[in-house]
């Protein structure tokens, strides 16, 4: 038996008759080690990546740092620049709903056709570079929108309406581009290193996050129109814009030269390894992350055996039109069939998520109004002259400074979590990190006052750092169960066909609904309720039921 070429097709005997001799599927010995070790790699498995230095890990995560960076800026600025162009307070809700809306949808889209993109320079960095350019152009369009209308338009009337779609239109795409961008890189991240440099990569990004949103947070807290660049570049914003492209451009290019990263099928020329010019593209059933697939025509070949040499051989019509097979996965229809039917404990982890980043987000979206609205009793519709509203503005700047404050204890709480997974392990930190936080907000809730609040503003960074870890770090060791489990023997119908990407896809859909919830009902609840505390005791409830979850389901 020989490993099967267009030329000279190969026939198997019947599955009860011995193979009585080899030598008429003569192999060139020349390339025979080569063919043989392709076909292993195809058939067992890559082998596990090189370990990863350190400074390899941190410029992986230097997208991390910018993506907080940036996202620091647009929750600092988006109101300020929105009430600016003029844009109607009914408004404000579709903009926030239509990007997490978007993203729901095409999520899982991203993720499947980053698992299957066959681009030369890997599978993951060529997402990760388009949505990267989207994010500057929306921060631009956001940041500049203002000033580029009024520049064109000298119409008054004609100028506000599209600095309104100029601006919208940019915060939208901003948020679009990178909330998508999270998933590639953290199956860039698993790609390309061990199990073990997986869990200090991410160790590594939770750091850069809290560190790019402290950043972001004080260069936004400084007055920059009275400053020399201010004056240079015409307004505050183009300076806020000038130092978030920057420090965007520079990390998303340290990025994608970070780590090397393997092509998903190169395929080999026909004369030096004729066998390997068709790769296997596994099982033939389905499973989870996988599609329904065409049944194999093979006129010659009787009931698959359990011979690996048999698998290798295997050819289907898709093997040879790899396009065709690749728009055959990234139908929609399909994509959402296969999350649909995940395993349970998949299932369970983006329920968990669900419910974290849908109480993170209660008290994130809306933390700087309720210091200044609860803890320091201002009023933002009073007059902007009155002494209600100027208090309700002090309020606004101490709870960015709180948010600061969020920001750098998710970076030392990374530290903090290498040092608790041996003891605790990964169920027993995502519960913790749930906990504190569902108690903290609830505290800050019922004993509104400013030293306690910013004190307890060190919860939301344990809870930062846990969301942007923990469940990635699952994922991680799903996937590796799952890969032993096939090196085993084991029966993997469930995993078959699943790649990390579509993981990661499935669990940034969640932050999306997350955000489609808060959205669209947060409001309504505040207005039932009159009071903007209901806000921080709903992120303290939802939280805990996350911990009764994580005990219960995970």
């Amino acid at each position: 038996m020989t490993l099967l070429t267009e030329d000279q097709p190969c026939r198997f005997s019947a599955p009860d008759s011995p193979v009585a001799s080899m030598e008429q599927y003569p192999v060139d010995s020349e390339h025979k080690e080569d063919c043989l070790d392709t076909m292993e790699a195809s058939v067992f498995g890559a082998v596990e990546p090189p370990r990863r230095s350190r400074g390899r890990l941190i410029m992986h995560g230097t997208a991390m740092f910018g993506r907080e960076f940036c996202y620091a800026v647009e929750a600092a600025f988006v109101t300020p620049v929105l009430l600016s162009v003029g844009l109607p307070r009914r408004l404000y809700s579709l903009v926030w709903l239509i990007s997490p809306v978007l993203g729901f949808i095409l999520q899982p889209v991203i993720g499947s056709a980053s698992d299957y993109c066959r681009s030369s320079w890997g599978r993951r960095r060529p997402y990760i570079l388009l949505l990267g350019i989207l994010m500057l152009v929306g921060m631009t369009l956001f940041l500049n929108g203002d000033a580029v209308t009024t520049a064109v338009i000298s119409d008054r009337n004609l100028k506000r309406t599209w600095a309104i779609v100029v601006v919208m239109f940019g915060v939208v795409l901003f948020d679009f581009a990178a909330d998508f961008i999270d998933g590639p890189i953290k199956a860039y991240l698993f790609d390309v290193c061990s199990h073990r440099d997986k869990e200090r990569g991410l160790h590594y990004h939770a750091l850069l996050t809290g560190l790019g949103g402290a950043c972001g947070y004080l260069i936004g807290a400084m007055d920059w129109g009275h400053s020399a660049l201010g004056f240079i570049l015409g307004s505050e914003y183009q300076v806020i814009y000038f130092f978030s492209s920057l420090t965007w451009g520079i990390f998303l290019t340290t990025h994608l030269f970070s780590i090397p990263e393997k092509p998903l099928m190169k395929e080999p020329s026909s004369d030096s390894c004729p066998s390997t010019s068709l790769l296997p593209e596994g099982p033939l059933h389905n499973g989870y992350g996988s599609v329904c697939k065409e049944p194999v025509a093979l006129s010659d070949v009787r009931e698959r055996t359990f011979s690996v040499l048999s698998e290798a051989n295997a050819v289907t019509p898709s093997a040879k039109q790899p396009n065709s097979e690749v728009q055959k996965r990234m139908t929609l229809k399909s994509l959402l069939s296969a999350m649909v039917s995940m395993p349970s404990h998949y299932r369970c982890l983006c329920v968990t998520h669900l419910l974290g980043w849908t109480a993170f987000l209660c008290n994130m979206l809306f933390f700087t109004d309720f210091m200044g609205q609860i803890v320091y009793k201002g009023n933002p519709y009073a007059e902007h002259n009155s002494t209600a509203y100027t208090t309700y503005e002090r309020g606004v700047e101490v709870g960015c400074w709180g948010l600061c404050i969020n920001a750098v204890s998710s970076a030392l709480y990374s530290y903090v979590q290498r040092l608790l997974l041996p003891y605790i392990g990964l169920k027993g930190l995502y519960f913790l990190g749930y906990f504190m936080f569902g108690l903290g907000t609830g505290l800050i809730g019922l004993f509104p006052n400013i030293v306690a609040t910013l004190t307890l503003c060190c919860v939301f960074g344990v809870m930062s750092s846990t969301l942007y870890t923990i469940p990635f770090n699952l994922i991680s060791e799903y996937h590796k169960a799952e890969e032993e489990q096939r090196k085993l023997g084991g029966d993997g119908v469930a995993s078959e066909g699943r790649g990390t990407g579509m993981d990661c896809a499935a669990l940034t859909c969640m932050v999306q609904l997350a955000q489609v919830i808060v959205g669209a009902g947060l409001g309504a609840l505040v207005n039932l309720a009159g009071s903007v505390i209901v806000v921080v005791l709903s992120a303290s409830t939802v939280s805990l039921i996350g911990c009764l979850f994580i005990a219960i389901f995970m």
